[in-house]
């Protein structure tokens, strides 16, 4: 889905911007970057420099004179737009664009464009008109301005998000192996020795005490492994706990 995405930015001043734009794109997955009409030199030192790694997207944007061009093999367009315009024209925030996106690429032949333009007026109302709808980041309306890399980056993350929400799950690695039912019968013995030797259970007067230690065991579903880490622990613990017929042997 990633690959059939492309950023385009229309009349870019700033080379810095064009490699901040690529560093966006190549963090959150996307390779495909046009160029319109730049009013800068697309690769210089700010550019390569503030792509971080990403040179590789600013050396291979491709650069053409009008949107048309830009656009001409995308099935749906998306201007951002930070003002509203006098003409109504379909508005979605960003998260509402990653949401349409698994819809809007379902084809073979399907690609989205999402247009940017220029860091000082933005798109023009032609060009806005050339959208199939807008995306408004909804910024802090007492300081709304953007740099462009950074709407470049909200834009691709959406983007990543809906790609990464229809992805297969990672397989877990898998789980060490339940402890049995006999496994966990000779546990429960060894508790329960365990526990009368250190003084701590009375068989007499049970007080469902090992009722209670085994549906909190059993609720736990413990690994083999698990369980014969308890065992070693209540081993141990026999080791130290005082033998009961030495206690009870005259003169002790």
């Amino acid at each position: 889905m990633l690959d059939r995405i492309r950023i385009v930015l229309i009349g870019t001043s700033h080379p810095g911007n064009i490699g901040g734009t690529a560093r966006a794109m190549h963090n959150m997955g996307l390779a495909d970057l046009a160029l319109v009409s730049p009013r800068c030199e697309t690769v210089t030192a700010d550019s390569v420099s503030r792509a971080s790694g990403a040179d590789h997207l600013v050396n291979g944007a491709r650069v053409v004179e009008t949107l048309e061009q830009a656009v001409a093999d995308c099935t749906l367009v998306v201007g951002a737009s930070a003002r509203s315009r006098t003409l109504p024209w379909p508005m979605i925030t960003p998260r509402e664009l990653g949401g349409r996106l698994p819809t809007e690429l379902a084809g073979n032949d399907a690609r989205v464009a999402l247009v940017f333009g220029r860091e000082d007026s933005g798109l023009t109302n032609a060009e806005l008109q050339r959208c199939h709808a807008h995306v408004h980041i909804p910024t802090n309306p007492d300081f709304s301005s953007l740099n462009l890399a950074a709407a470049v980056q909200v834009l691709a993350y959406e983007c990543r998000l809906a790609w990464l929400a229809g992805e297969p799950a990672e397989p877990e690695a898998p789980d060490q192996a339940l402890a049995n039912h006999q496994e966990l019968e000779h546990y429960f013995a060894h508790l329960e020795r365990t526990l009368v030797a250190i003084g701590f259970h009375d068989p007499a007067t049970p007080r469902q005490l090992m009722a209670r230690l085994r549906r909190f065991t059993l609720r736990a579903r413990p690994e083999r492994m698990e369980l014969n880490i308890l065992r070693g622990i209540l081993s141990d613990t026999e080791k130290l706990a005082p033998r009961r017929d030495d206690e009870d042997r005259p003169g002790q």
